[in-house]
């Protein structure tokens, strides 16, 4: 092969000729040829076909053609012509196939060319073939568009022979002009970069039909003059302008440029490392070293003065050599390394296992390199066998891969700003590469670290042992674990090295199967020491994972980006390597109960949720842990989840709950899971929310109040069931029903009743009545709940004098508000009564006509706050007044004291008050502009009961 030819200059100010811009044409497609023939030797022969065949599929609209749209599909390439081999291959794929002459038609295609990396050193079989196909400025939007469907067809046909295809259509015009318009996705860099690729396509791109580069015939020197060089090209008639294809110049790469091609490659250094650093380092050169031509410029001076051999030629030697002169003045040793690692591992070719005198031109081409570079056979086993490599070597790359990629782009960020330039990227793919690369790289509590981007085919082990500390003997009380591979002698722990040490079985069990360390397959041991951790157990556990989360994690799509971060599902594990009655089972002791509830579980109402290991897959494809094991574990684990699920109501994440423990493992877990249904359903109904409720959960013999202050989910614990109706009874701003768990207060199903038929807007009135006792319960217009008892001797007596009173509390209401309706607007009664093992809450309509005119004392309390924390009331018993100014904390014994002078003999019987005034700043600290009902309620409450106990003495 000849290598070296004449030199070719072209003078435009002395003149040229037609004969030598032909002659320097056939150069460049002579070095076209043989780029060629190595990208299809590199295919198999079934997937040579795709190659082959792809000018024709878009020279003709062939119905038997792969990748056929529809029959008024644009077709034709400008200026070409089939050959034999081209046409039998279509015969081969389509035996009714046949070429039509289609007379002077005009074509719709310019040119189509293959870009990248095939043909190059740095192709191998896991490649893809990137094509850009170029029509007429001048086509139909439908037109672009039926194309595009026909490119997406053609590469799902090429997917099925093995081939990633990906053609981009658009116009040279557009192009050249920064009018392309696209975004990015998995294959474009959209508005990242333009000279950068054209840049790129200039020194990688391969003819494979239609018009020629007009870039070709611009002389290198003149590429500062190309403009002015095309016209006279083309105006003084040395080409057809119809055989050429413009897609500009690059003189240089515009500063503005770099920021969002760093950016971009990263984004590709996420999924494969080698080539984006290669790249990567490649732009950081070009903004570092402004007296250094650009490769594509190096190349075609190559071209014009003789250099024919391909090999001299290869884009990645280019590359190579670049890069390699720019680490070794900078005295970069070690990133040097890096780059001749991913040059080596980019090319996929391993040394060690091929007959190099007989492996081709690659293998050749690498060999050199390697020799240069003066590796042993023992550097490429290393690299040769990286499907042997364990988690330590993946872990160590990364560390260096990842430090590169930062480096680099927190450098060209620097570079950006320095020149006050703004990033040629739009705002949205800025953002939309920036998420991508917070969701892979970036540290924050809790996430699971992926340590293999690409590095290696496979992490997967034989053999691991799972250590607690406990077992090492060293007298440490610590809790953590240790992993190891292939430990038979648990003795051998003490000089075998660690693998990976964390404070969480549940962690390190989770960071094995996220990283593919953990399959089925793998054999398991555990040494658990103090703790309760089994094989049987950590089975149990992968097999949850292994339904849960999708591994290998699939890289997270442009329309997930573009979405704010939301967890997709929950994956709880509880009591992971604790027993929850640990103390029964040392003495051999199981308590047993009617209660089953895992919760309040036998008579001692024992939680047996003692931890919880929350493992989230969220949209972005980011896992994480959050390990709860203090506190009350199980609310705090519920108030985080539904923190998250606030931001999105209308896509709840799904919940699985996962429990191992011995004889109550199933029913802990189904308790949990019945749990977080339930609060999900009740605070997100209808895929809105979270709607303004109370949420009441009995736990290990206390309450817990859930409720939602906006979007913050918080609660209250209290001890007591009258310290939760004091909660219950408290004042809010809006209408918060009160909602039970399915096993709350089921020794007060009373309550239960009540809070489950309260109304908003109206005052309800429930009772109860056993001998001569009657337990009441009032809910108010905003869902407030208060409860008392008195002594009953006739329901007359038990609701007149209450009703009365709300009646007159109702009429003061609404003659004080201007919108008649913003308060209750009347009182309902109730009593409960049980029916076939079930309490009901009866509707008793008669109980307000049962006489309101019911005789007696007007007894009446009007509050006084003199801004203490404590609010006194002076009181009315008819025209006689008691005011705490003159009685001070002699008032109700004066009081009690005038009604019994009232009454005739030694009649002893209750009294009742008929009307109650509450002070607007109730709370020193607060006005409150509308008193709940509730309020009068409970005033009216404490002072019949301290009356009362004066008057029935």
């Amino acid at each position: 092969m000849t290598v070296q030819t004449a030199r070719i200059d072209l003078d435009f100010d002395e003149g040229i000729d037609r004969k030598t811009l032909r002659r320097l044409r056939d150069r460049f497609m002579g070095i076209n040829l043989q780029r060629w023939d190595r990208a299809r030797s590199a295919l198999t022969y079934r997937q040579q076909m795709v190659l082959e065949i792809l000018p024709l599929v878009f020279h003709l609209n062939h119905p038997s053609l792969p990748g056929y749209a529809d029959a008024h599909c644009p077709y034709g390439l400008s200026h070409y012509r089939p050959s034999d081999d081209v046409l039998n291959t279509a015969r081969r794929l389509a035996r009714t196939f046949s070429l039509k002459d289609e007379g002077r038609r005009r074509p719709d295609l310019e040119a189509m060319f293959l870009m990248g990396s095939p043909g190059t050193l740095g192709h191998s079989v896991a490649s893809d073939l990137d094509v850009w196909l170029c029509h007429r400025a001048d086509l139909s939007t439908r037109g672009v568009a039926c194309l595009e469907r026909k490119a997406s067809r053609l590469g799902e046909w090429a997917q099925s022979l093995g081939v990633e295809l990906h053609v981009f259509v658009f116009c040279a015009a557009e192009f050249r002009e920064g009018r392309q318009g696209t975004e990015v996705t998995g294959e474009n860099c959209g508005s990242a970069q333009h000279y950068l690729l054209l840049d790129e396509f200039y020194r990688t791109g391969i003819h494979l039909g239609g018009r020629y580069p007009l870039w070709w015939l611009v002389p290198p020197e003149d590429e500062h003059r190309y403009d002015e060089r095309v016209r006279q090209l083309v105006e003084c008639r040395f080409i057809r302008a119809d055989e050429y294809i413009d897609f500009g110049a690059v003189p240089s790469i515009p500063r503005e440029e770099f920021l969002g091609a760093g950016v971009w490659q990263l984004y590709k250094g996420i999924d494969a490392p080698w080539k984006a650093l290669l790249k990567l380092l490649l732009i950081e050169c070009y903004a570092m070293g402004e007296d250094r031509p650009l490769l594509s410029r190096v190349f075609k001076q190559a071209v014009f003065s003789g250099v024919t051999d391909a090999n001299r030629l290869d884009p990645y030697m280019l590359l190579y050599e670049r890069l390699e002169q720019w680490l070794a003045e900078s005295g970069a040793e070690d990133r040097l390394g890096l780059v001749r690692q991913s040059l080596y591992l980019k090319s996929g070719l391993p040394l060690t296992r091929v007959n190099r005198a007989s492996a081709g031109w690659r293998a050749a081409l690498l060999d050199s390199l390697v020799g240069r570079w003066q590796w042993s056979e023992d550097d490429l086993h290393v690299l040769d066998n990286r499907a042997r490599w364990r988690a330590e070597d993946v872990m160590s790359l990364r560390r260096q891969v990842v430090a590169e990629l930062t480096h680099s782009y927190r450098l060209l960020s620097r570079l950006a700003r320095e020149h006050g330039s703004q990033a040629a990227i739009s705002d949205n793919d800025m953002n939309l590469l920036g998420r991508k690369l917070y969701a892979a790289f970036q540290r924050k509590a809790g996430k699971i670290e992926l340590i293999n981007p690409g590095l290696a085919p496979s992490l997967a082990e034989e053999n691991l042992s799972f250590h607690h500390q406990s077992e090492q003997g060293d007298g440490s009380s610590q809790g953590g674990w240790l992993l190891y591979r292939d430990l038979e002698d648990p003795s051998d722990a003490f000089w075998q090295p660690v693998i990976r040490r964390s404070g969480n079985l549940t962690e390190l069990m989770v960071w094995c199967f996220c990283n593919g360390l953990l399959t089925r397959s793998t054999r398991l041991n555990v040494r658990s020491g103090t703790s309760n951790a089994s094989v049987a157990e950590l089975r149990d556990m992968l097999d949850a994972l292994a339904g849960c989360l999708p591994m290998p994690v699939e890289p997270v799509s442009r329309e997930a980006l573009a979405r704010g971060v939301r967890p997709l599902r929950h994956l709880l594990f509880v009591n992971v390597g604790v027993d929850p009655q640990a103390h029964l089972t040392e003495r051999g002791l199981h308590k047993l109960s009617a209660r089953h509830d895992s919760l309040g579980f036998s008579g001692g109402r024992e939680n047996l949720v003692i931890t919880i290991d929350q493992v989230t897959y969220n949209s972005w494809h980011e896992v994480s842990l959050q390990h709860y094991a203090a506190g009350d574990t199980l609310i705090q684990c519920l108030k985080n989840i539904l923190a998250s699920v606030a931001a999105a109501p209308d896509q709840l994440p799904e919940i699985q709950v996962h429990c191992h423990s011995a004889g109550h493992g199933a029913a802990i877990a189904r308790r949990v899971q019945e749990l977080f249904t339930g609060v999900m359903r009740s605070f997100f109904a209808g895929g809105t929310g979270p709607h303004p409720l109370r949420y009441v959960i009995e736990m290990d013999r206390r309450y817990f109040l859930l409720s939602f202050n906006g979007t913050e989910p918080g609660f209250i614990a209290v001890d007591s069931k009258s310290a939760l109706l004091e909660c219950l009874a408290r004042p809010q701003e809006g209408y918060l029903p009160v909602v039970f768990d399915h096993y709350a207060m089921t020794d007060d199903p009373q309550l239960r009743i009540v809070c489950h038929a309260a109304e908003p807007s109206n005052v309800q009135i429930f009772y109860r009545i056993t001998g001569d006792r009657a337990q009441l319960w009032a809910v108010d217009e905003l869902g407030g709940v208060f409860s008392w008892q008195q002594a009953f001797s006739s329901r007359r007596y038990l609701l007149v004098p209450l009703l009365r009173f709300l009646e007159n509390l109702l009429e003061r209401k609404q003659l004080r508000q201007l919108d008649v309706m913003a308060g209750p607007t009347g009182v309902r009664c109730y009593e409960l009564t049980p029916m076939e093992g079930q309490w009901r809450a009866e509707p008793r309509p008669d109980a307000s006509r049962q006489g309101l005119s019911l005789s007696g004392l007007e007894v009446q309390a009007v509050g006084v706050q003199e801004g203490g924390a404590r609010v006194r009331f002076d009181i009315f018993c008819a025209d006689q007044e008691f005011t705490v100014q003159e009685y001070g904390d002699q008032l109700i014994p004066a009081v009690a004291h005038y009604i019994r002078s009232l009454r005739g003999g030694n009649e002893a019987y209750p009294v009742y008050l008929t009307d109650v005034h509450l002070p607007h700043d109730l709370d020193p600290q607060v006005y409150q502009q509308d008193i709940q009902t509730i309020q009068y309620l409970y005033y009216r409450a404490v002072l019949e009961e301290s009356l009362n106990r004066y008057l029935m003495e």
